[in-house]
């Protein structure tokens, strides 16, 4: 895990070097940002549905207009250029950037450990417990209960992490992995970080029980926080990740539609997982319900950018970089951001959407559209504008260290190779 977290910090060195630079710039910039609204771009609201005792109220979701070409009417480089030319001259003092994994090493230098003896002790099956731990080895990014931690921390910087805090942050990370190894039945993935997937070296069936029973354990866990609200809170993610992996089966029609379903999809399959999570936390500590719905959105948005991320590093890194295949979405006949926005360009995308890309040489002319238009562009633009209200709504907490370190990873995720 110490490995884990060394590599983890030298990832985010170059962005804490920035930060150090002109951190209150970077803060200013990313306020300002989330306001700036180039031509062609709208900004509706979209309800947030949510079936706990505390709601979400509406949110933004920054979507396309038809009308307008964003990129070519005013270039992504240029906005950030001319903001942080200005708020340069506006720095007066400058805020010590941290890093989360070096703030959170004794939190989580034992998350992988602690999560792989709740599966084993609840088992006499060796080979299912083997299955259910194969990706908790402590080499994957422990984002999501890094991200957790810090929430709770952030919220009470005085107070000590609590148990039922730590065991929301294990389930987060349980959950998500649940999934991926679900996906990788239903995709018949063949690598996962870097190494053989699950079902590569397990038959599909068993893999399939291993991925249920780790959601079994976490139900356990759930049961064990004896907190009624938070267990609805975090049921709405299990509920969410099964209807985002249906809505993947659906083809829309019209530009509009696809862009919705895009999102609604992005946020039940990722944003829900991390949203939740932070709402969870928040819950349990004891804070009010504006504040649960502050960390609730700041999750939304950086789920959001998370996703968009990943859809574009589907596009540009290698299958090495990345530990898994490039160009998959594709394959499995998916239509992420950048092809969607590549359509504007490339108007014969539509055909092969709605075939989802079955057709002889779509998933090769695809991938050669997507980089000769500004949808990879127009991709990391939108994730621009979701990490900087992430940005805006962690700034609404008290100064801390951790507070500090939830804006970092606004940044970790926009700039994250995988």
């Amino acid at each position: 895990m110490e490995t884990a977290m060394q590599t983890q910090g030298l990832s985010l060195a170059m962005i804490i070097l920035h930060n150090q630079a002109l951190p209150l710039a970077s803060r200013i910039a990313g306020t300002l940002l989330c306001h700036i609204n180039p031509a062609g771009w709208r900004t509706p609201t979209i309800a947030t549905v949510t079936r706990s005792p505390i709601h979400s109220t509406a949110s933004k979701c920054f979507l396309p207009s038809q009308r307008v070409k964003p990129i070519a009417a005013q270039p992504v480089g240029s906005v950030l250029q001319k903001s942080c030319s200005i708020l340069q001259h506006l720095c007066t003092k400058q805020h010590e950037t941290v890093d989360p994994y070096v703030l959170l090493e004794g939190e989580l230098r034992h998350i992988y450990q602690d999560i792989r003896e709740e599966i084993v002790l609840a088992t006499n099956h060796p080979e299912l417990g083997r299955i259910a731990t194969y990706y908790f080895d402590g080499q994957g990014k422990a984002l999501r209960p890094m991200i957790t931690i810090l929430m709770a921390k952030a919220l009470h910087s005085d107070r000590p992490v609590t148990q039922g805090q730590r065991q929301i942050a294990m389930i987060s990370e349980m959950i998500h992995t649940a999934s991926l190894v679900h996906d990788d039945v239903i995709d018949q993935s063949f690598a996962r970080r870097g190494k053989p997937s699950v079902n590569v070296l397990w038959n599909q069936q068993q893999v399939a029980q291993a991925g249920d029973y780790i959601l079994a354990v976490v139900s356990m866990m759930l049961a064990r926080l004896q907190h009624n609200d938070v267990t609805l809170i975090l049921s709405e993610i299990l509920a969410d990740l099964v209807q985002g992996e249906l809505m993947q089966l659906d083809t829309k029609e019209t530009e509009n539609e696809r862009f919705a379903h895009y999102f609604a999809r992005s946020y039940r399959k990722t944003a829900s997982l991390i949203a939740n999570s932070l709402k969870a936390v928040a819950v349990l500590t004891g804070v009010g319900e504006r504040t649960a719905e502050i960390s609730f959105q700041y999750g939304r948005n950086l789920g959001l950018a998370f996703q968009l991320v990943d859809d574009l590093l589907d596009f540009v890194s290698s299958a090495e970089a990345m530990g898994k295949p490039a160009a998959v979405d594709l394959k499995l006949g998916l239509a992420t951001a950048p092809v969607l926005f590549a359509c504007e360009k490339f108007p014969e995308l539509n055909a092969m959407i709605v075939r989802r890309f079955r057709g002889e040489g779509d998933t090769e002319r695809a991938y050669e559209l997507v980089h000769r238009s500004e949808g990879l562009e127009q991709t990391r633009f939108l994730a621009r504008k979701h990490c900087a209200e992430a940005r805006r709504l962690a700034s609404q907490f008290d100064e801390s260290p951790y507070q500090q370190a939830l804006v970092v990873v606004c940044d970790f995720v926009l700039n994250r190779m995988k």
